[in-house]
């Protein structure tokens, strides 16, 4: 079976009451915009698109734990940042999740698989251009690659599968690159000789002919900056449906637990639950949905360790949705957390 022909068939805190938090005016602070783009993201963001794995996806991606992941390959120097959020958690930021990538070489070829009508040379051997990475607090992982080459039937792409702490798959995707006379792809591919790209644009399979976007790029492109020389920078967000909000997958990681505040909806009071395993220190700011920030619940308090219940009053609040920003700061470093909030 040929590459073509498979990517065809494979698509198909305890007893604390806080006092009464006093209601901002009208101050709008820069960490403010932040909290607005989550507010937006509530109901606008999704899930990008699942892909098939193809043919050559990696045999043990633990053993790879790496940035950069370039071997013994050569080519257009290329960076990759690729930032993960979860639709399940306000779209915000997803730390401490498993991102593995692969992708082919100059010449259209993957490591660990050949030999075969598939793959003619033989690279089983090889561990090149594959890696893994853990995303940090801004949801980030980057990797130091070549810029990937083109083979039959397929557009310029990367292989991308994501895990929850445990191993759990979440997404198994694709990224797509941008095309055109000014895109990456053809300035490497035309102008890239000197660096081995040998094969041009002839022949090329385009994003809209690829069979595997055949169900489009919206959610799957990417931003592609840089020269030959200085070499390329790709950026790419992928969203995944994770943890749900409220909830934290890597609390003995992070040191603490973040719950989802009850009652949720509420009339007169909620209680924000965070189980501490370590003394720490917390702050809770609320904003609406435009990202103005309207009161402190409480700022910069040390807690034990221990399950913590900090109580929020409505106080001047109106029925509606609002999000609560809780910041932890521990030994393990500074944690943010984003809760959905309704008021009755």
């Amino acid at each position: 079976m040929d590459r073509k022909n498979f990517l065809r068939n494979s698509l198909g805190l305890a007893g604390i009451a806080v006092a009464a938090p006093t209601l901002l005016r009208s101050e709008i602070f820069s960490e403010e915009i932040t909290v607005n783009n989550i507010a937006k993201s509530l109901l606008t963001c999704t899930v990008t698109n699942s892909e098939t794995e193809g043919p050559f996806p990696t045999h043990t991606p633990s053993s790879l734990v790496q940035s950069n992941i370039i071997a013994d390959r050569t080519g257009v120097a290329f960076t990759m940042n690729i930032y993960i959020k979860n639709t399940n958690g306000n779209c915000a930021a997803y730390q401490g999740v498993l991102v593995d990538v692969w992708h082919c070489d100059k010449d259209g070829n993957y490591s660990e698989y050949g030999g075969t009508t598939m793959q003619t040379v033989n690279y089983t051997n090889y561990h090149f251009l594959r890696g893994r990475q853990t995303t940090d607090a801004n949801g980030l992982v980057s990797f130091t690659s070549i810029f990937p080459g083109w083979y039959q039937s397929r557009a310029t792409h990367i292989h991308v599968h994501i895990y929850k702490p445990d191993g759990t798959s979440l997404l198994v995707t694709q990224i797509a690159f941008p095309e055109g006379t000014t895109s990456a792809v053809y300035n490497v591919n035309v102008n890239g000789t000197s660096y081995g790209y040998t094969k041009g644009m002839t022949g090329y399979t385009y994003n809209a002919s690829d069979n595997v976007f055949s169900d489009g790029t919206s959610t799957e492109m990417s931003t592609v900056t840089g020269s030959l020389s200085g070499g390329y920078t790709l950026t790419h967000t992928i969203y995944v449906a994770g943890a749900v909000l409220g909830t934290q997958e890597v609390a003995n990681t992070k040191n603490f637990k973040v719950e989802q505040n009850y009652p949720n909806p509420f009339r007169e009071e909620t209680v924000f639950p965070i189980t501490l395993n370590e003394k720490s220190t917390v702050s809770i700011t609320l904003y609406d949905a435009s990202g103005r920030k309207l009161l402190t619940v409480i700022d910069k308090q040390k807690l034990s360790a221990g399950k913590q219940e900090i109580k929020m009053s409505r106080n001047q609040l109106k029925s509606g949705m609002y999000v609560a920003k809780i910041t932890i700061d521990n030994s393990k470093g500074t944690f943010n957390e984003d809760l959905k909030v309704l008021v009755n």
